[in-house]
């Protein structure tokens, strides 16, 4: 059996709001923006109201195609992230300390970052709550 992981993909209220963190400061690039047709997918995934527009933004990561994208919602509110989460964005970066630094610039709330280990690997980790409620974990390994 062949199991392959595609992507991760984050519905969000303005896309361009969001590429200031997934491209501008984590370094994915954008593969292609396009305004999704009425009957896309999306609807039914992300249970959207028929009368909201969507559009599909692709991006890469250095070592993959379309390994994560956004799906813009406009015409109907996003759902407020409240009370335990359900999910989280797990991405490797090469200067934690710097990164967090950006993303704490940009006004999001970051939680503390702490050191861990697993199987003789150490590493440093640190999430932050993007615009729209997302919960990205980002981590560098330190040895």
């Amino acid at each position: 059996m062949s199991l392959e992981y595609k992507r991760n993909t984050l519905a969000v209220a303005d896309y361009k709001k969001s590429l200031t963190i997934y491209r501008d400061i984590l370094g994915f690039s954008v593969n292609y923006i396009k305004q999704s047709d009425s009957d896309s997918y999306s609807y039914p995934v992300f249970n959207i109201p028929s009368e909201a527009t969507t559009t599909f933004v692709a991006l890469d990561s250095p070592t993959q195609e379309r390994t994560f994208a956004l799906t813009e919602i406009k015409g109907a509110q996003l759902p407020k992230q409240l009370g335990i989460r359900t999910s989280v964005s797990v991405i490797k970066v090469e200067d934690l300390h710097y990164t967090i630094s950006q993303i704490q610039a940009l006004g999001l709330e970051t939680l503390d970052m702490i050191e861990d280990s697993t199987d003789g690997v150490t590493y440093i980790e640190q999430a932050f709550i993007d615009y729209d409620g997302h919960l990205i974990l980002l981590f560098e390994i330190t040895n």
